[in-house]
């Protein structure tokens, strides 16, 4: 009974203590990303800092044409260039600077995970933080969805 005793509280230790690493930050670093995932980051990257222009003609291309984007979680999704011109177009042209700042980038496959603060200043400035997922395919996001961030400072 002593031995089972004593293997109970070692695997309770064990358990506990990788809990508390979990809570407390501990990272795990992943594997180094394949040349394809690579290409997939720079893809993600080189659309996030397309935005800076506040051109629609130099975001549009890294966007398959017939895209899905999401602007939050709360959002109904828009579909292709149109959706995507219809959904951020006036944001884009009313803004005097458009920022995509990327804190974070994961890669997995064709999925490409940015941690971002998007900036939009105009007389009605717009400073968003959160989540970005796309799913590239084809050099070309196929699937975009943003979700918030809420963080309290």
């Amino acid at each position: 009974m002593a031995g089972r005793t004593k293997k109970r509280r070692q695997f309770l230790a064990a358990t506990s203590a990788g809990a508390l690493a979990l809570v407390g930050g501990a990272r795990v670093e992943a594997a180094e990303w394949t040349d394809a995932e690579k290409a997939n980051v720079q893809t993600v990257t080189d659309f996030c800092a397309a935005w800076s222009t506040r051109d629609m003609a130099r975001v549009l291309p890294f966007l398959a044409g017939d895209c899905v984007y999401r602007m939050t979680e709360t959002t109904a999704p828009v579909n292709g260039h149109e959706g995507v011109i219809a959904r951020l177009k006036s944001s884009v042209e009313g803004s005097e600077r458009v920022q995509f700042r990327v804190l974070a980038t994961y890669a997995a496959g064709s999925i490409v995970i940015n941690h971002r603060i998007d900036q939009f200043v105009s007389s009605r400035p717009l400073t968003w933080e959160g989540v970005g997922v796309f799913f590239v395919k084809d050099g070309k996001i196929k699937e975009w969805s943003d979700y918030t961030i809420r963080v309290q400072r």
